[in-house]
């Protein structure tokens, strides 16, 4: 056993290590065009089975408007991202370890659009996350649905973007909206689709060549199909019981099915430089609108 000195030398040469060749972060956001598709249970379990299978994985709940992954947790957390914006918490101080160890940023119901925030809420954020010291492998963000100025922002400052689509046309046509919108004004050019509550043992697939069809004629964005989550009534009971599906029901479709969904996502490239580590990915999403114009000139 080392020697307490030893100890110390070991822990301090690690963090200066931890300083000077950061680690990048693989930052993937979970959006969908329009509200009850699911997003937010993918997002969740999807959380929980990456962090089962051995990667540290934080969840930001990022629906500004109507925030609930504590809900699916059955957490209840004393302070939320709220607390962070005004400055009253540190991020450590806000983030609670939720099911299989995944540590969740707790969304606040009504803060509003992340444009609204003045420019001291921007810094006190970045400074926030620059300042969490917990290593990590993924952040999960979870939007809110729709196309609002915090969903683009959010979108276009991840590494991926997986898109919720279910069999309702509304969705699709939702969901296209969104990835017009994202492709053409923000420049994301590829989204990782999932299909979810498919009936009858169908895989997805034909739902997501709707979607590829509408995209191919009008657009010039790649899709990917990266899974399908079949309809559960298991789901719905790991709801009323505020547990992730795939602890409560391990053995359902639906919990086989997302955890394919991690081995994949686990599989996806990870960043190729330090723009990967949360601190970066927050300063991209909060730039000012002009930031980049004036870079330019």
């Amino acid at each position: 056993m080392p020697a307490p000195e030893t100890a110390i030398t070991d822990d301090q040469t690690s963090g200066l290590r931890r300083m000077s060749e950061p680690r990048p972060v693989k930052v993937i956001t979970v959006t969908g065009g329009k509200g009850g598709v699911g997003k937010t249970n993918v997002c969740a379990n999807l959380a929980v089975s990456l962090s089962m299978l051995g990667r540290r994985v934080m969840l930001l709940d990022a629906d500004l408007g109507l925030a609930n992954v504590d809900i699916l947790f059955g957490m209840q957390p004393h302070y939320n991202l709220s607390d962070v914006v005004n400055g009253s918490r540190s991020l450590t101080e806000v983030v609670v370890e939720g099911p299989a160890g995944v540590r969740v940023v707790p969304g606040a119901s009504g803060l509003g659009d992340m444009a609204n925030l003045t420019p001291s809420h921007h810094a006190g954020i970045i400074n926030a996350f620059s300042d969490y010291t917990e290593d990590l492998d993924i952040l999960l963000v979870d939007t809110a649905a729709g196309i609002s100025d915090s969903v683009l922002r959010f979108a276009e400052a991840a590494h991926e973007v997986i898109v919720i689509v279910c069999d309702e046309p509304t969705s699709i046509t939702d969901s296209y909206a969104l990835i017009k919108v994202l492709s053409k004004d923000y420049g994301v050019n590829q989204f990782r689709v999932v299909t979810n509550m498919t009936r009858h043992g169908g895989t997805g697939s034909e739902l997501f060549h709707k979607l590829v069809k509408i995209t191919d004629r009008f657009l010039d964005v790649t899709l990917d199909h990266a899974g399908s989550v079949p309809f559960d009534d298991r789901v719905w009971r790991a709801v009323q019981l505020q547990t992730p599906f795939v602890t409560a029901f391990p053995a359902s479709l639906a919990a086989a099915s997302l955890k394919k969904l991690a081995h994949r996502a686990d599989n996806w490239d990870i960043p190729r430089s330090a723009r990967g580590n949360i601190e970066f990915f927050v300063e991209r999403l909060l730039k000012l609108p002009n930031q980049s114009e004036d870079a330019q000139r």
